[in-house]
């Protein structure tokens, strides 16, 4: 498999090449050069398989080629040790919570196989994995690259808009992981982030790589889980979205042979895709603070992913995907409502899934099933469930020992010469 870039002015690379660049030449953005659907015999025998096990068929499939079968499977099993429930609400309703991994949010599921990939093709010269989060990523990616050999963790975020236990799970890891606190917003973050990868004096003498869903390495593993939306039936999938990496791999799960009636691009006010949707405009935005912060990007990498699947053809998109933008209210609301009325707790993100699945059941055939994607445990956005269902949140063994870390942080001013001096340092 060659992977090739977004904009097609860079040379086709390596799934190896491809997972250490992050970003192609030309500004772009990897994606597989084709995808070549499963067996739909294979893919009806993922129904009782855990997230490994389908992760081994998927992953062996899509890296015919550049890994050994046995050496796929080996890194997904190691990686991808925790359950993925799929947890029937009602009879149209499922949520398939992905939030059980050690850091207890869905991007547990790329980090943690990206790093295995990335030790895997190591040299051992001295790698430089650079990050942006709007809150979840960076302790996913701390905590799957914390203590590896010859590696260096750089997380951005913007200080102050992360929730208190995000920023501790990456703040709190220190040794080869460095936590900079960004005047700026997640916007600001990822800027810096992309113009560093273009940098290329930058990266003559440090080698970096990313680990932000614009990197194939993260991207790739998301694609599996999908797969085990089948009990549900034939479900429209609502996938709460802020970089569209999530949602990305959903579209590329449907090439591969998912069956579903569509997806929903749900997201809050920070509303570039809906609108991209409903106008055929792509007009960018400064982000918006909101309740579900995670998802606070203004100008989302993974659209132009979206948008070269299908040929940039927007109405081909729209047959595929609807979107929907929700305000706080509404996701505030949403959690209380859920929590009385089916005794579930959600967490901003997959409150805002929860709403997209009830904007796209209105308009479905009667009977259509749905899934949301619950994205985050309750617990990591206390100051906002707890208000919403009037009642504590019972904090994990594992959030509430980051929590009681101290916290190391690097301040940072919006100044892109200020980043280079850090990671030449």
């Amino acid at each position: 498999m060659r992977w090739i870039s977004t904009r097609g002015a860079a040379p086709p690379r390596s799934f190896e090449e491809a997972l250490f660049a992050g970003q192609a030449p030309d500004g772009g953005l990897y994606l597989p050069e084709r995808i070549d659907p499963l067996p739909p015999d294979v893919v009806r025998g993922f129904a009782g398989r855990s997230l490994a096990e389908i992760g081994v068929v998927v992953g062996q499939h899509l890296l015919e080629g550049d890994l050994p079968p046995d050496d796929v499977a080996a890194i997904v099993t190691d990686a991808l040790d925790f359950p993925v429930p799929l947890v029937r609400i009602d009879e149209r309703r499922w949520v398939l919570e992905l939030f059980h991994g050690p850091t207890m949010a869905f991007k547990d599921v790329g980090a943690r196989v990206q790093a295995r990939f990335l030790r895997y093709f190591a040299d051992g010269q001295p790698l430089t994995v650079l990050v942006a989060t709007s809150g979840d990523t960076g302790g996913a990616v701390a905590q799957a690259f914390a203590g590896a050999p010859d590696t260096r963790v750089v997380v951005l975020y913007p200080r102050g808009q992360v929730s208190d236990i995000q920023e501790a799970q990456f703040a709190t890891v220190g040794g080869n992981v460095t936590a900079v606190a960004v005047e700026g917003t997640f916007d600001d973050c990822q800027a810096l982030v992309k113009r560093a990868f273009a940098d290329q004096d930058l990266r003559r003498d440090v080698r970096l790589t990313p680990a932000n869903s614009i990197n194939v390495g993260r991207l790739l593993p998301q694609i599996f889980y999908y797969f085990l939306t089948a009990p549900a039936g034939r479900p429209l999938i609502s996938v709460p979205s802020g970089n569209f990496g999530n949602l990305t791999a959903g579209l590329l799960a449907a090439r591969l042979g998912l069956d579903t009636a569509g997806f929903v691009a749900a997201t809050n006010r920070n509303d570039v895709v809906p609108r991209y949707l409903e106008t055929g405009r792509y007009e960018p935005q400064p982000s918006e603070r909101t309740v579900a912060n995670a998802m606070d990007v203004g100008a989302p990498s993974n659209l132009e992913r979206m948008r070269a699947i299908y040929g940039d053809d927007v109405d081909r998109l729209r047959a595929d995907v609807s979107g929907a933008a929700f305000s706080d209210a509404d996701v505030v609301a949403t959690i209380g409502e859920v929590h009385r009325r089916y005794g579930y707790l959600l967490d901003p993100h997959s409150a805002v899934a929860w709403l997209g699945l009830e904007h796209a059941l209105t308009g479905a055939p009667p009977g259509c099933p749905g899934v949301l994607l619950a994205t985050a445990h309750p617990a990591k956005f206390r100051e906002v469930v707890e208000p919403a269902i009037g009642e504590p949140v019972p904090v994990p063994a594992p959030l509430a020992e980051a929590a009681a870390r101290p916290r190391r942080r690097h301040p940072l001013a919006n100044d892109y010469s200020a980043l280079t001096a850090l990671l030449r340092a």
